[in-house]
């Protein structure tokens, strides 16, 4: 018995010894943890599995060619759900022609309470899970992401990629400097769902309980 208590203990020292290597560095030049195969594939091939997964997590998906599509869409989506016309919307979107929808009204910065409908623009998309990968921000609000009922989000069709490592390499890729995060990343999959009560599958419970992606292709 003392022999294998020695073992353990032995193996127990060797790990808290073990080189750590430099942290710095080890940010500096970051390593991909494994990739399952559904993360992988061909731009067209990532693409179709994204679409796959997000509508298999319940969200829907409209397909835009470009972002001037983006108001004309999501009052289709507003009208077709019996939802209102009033959004709250990431200022990053100002740019956005709202005017050409008179039914819409669209007010700019963080989401209340007292709001239904949110829209913000997600950073990328992720292949693997159908997932959206939010960055927060002065010009794309969190707030806008959990407190109204619906959530409309914007991707851009070439920044869907494979894996979850994918998106935090495309960070660390498009901001350039060691260290740098946004305020906050938010992995969207999906409505807000809990079945915590009875094994019952709410929607709605901590966020959303509708998201519609507006998938621009151009």
């Amino acid at each position: 018995m003392s022999g294998a208590r020695e073992d353990i203990l032995a193996a127990i020292r060797r790990a808290e010894v073990a080189p750590d290597g430099d942290p710095a560095g080890r940010l500096a030049n970051p390593q991909p943890n494994l990739v399952p195969a559904r993360g992988q594939g061909l731009p067209a091939e990532l693409l179709a599995r994204f679409i796959a997964e997000a509508e298999a997590a319940k969200a829907s998906i409209a397909r835009l060619s470009g972002r001037n599509e983006i108001p004309a869409a999501a009052e289709a989506y507003l009208a077709a759900n019996s939802q209102p016309f009033e959004i709250k919307a990431a200022p990053g979107l100002a740019n956005v022609p709202w005017t050409k929808q008179s039914l819409l009204t669209v007010n700019f910065g963080r989401a209340e309470g007292s709001d239904h409908v949110g829209i913000s623009e997600a950073f990328a998309g992720i292949a693997e899970t159908g997932t959206l990968m939010v960055l927060s921000g002065p010009d794309n609000p969190a707030s806008v992401n959990f407190l109204p009922d619906t959530h409309l989000l914007v991707l851009d069709a070439s920044r869907i990629v494979g894996a979850y490592e994918d998106g935090w390499a495309l960070l660390r890729r498009e901001h350039g400097k060691t260290g740098f995060m946004p305020r906050m990343v938010n992995w969207i999959t999906g409505p807000s769902r809990s079945a915590d009560i009875e094994l019952i599958l709410l929607l709605g419970v901590h966020g959303p309980r509708r998201l519609h992606i507006l998938l621009i292709d151009g």
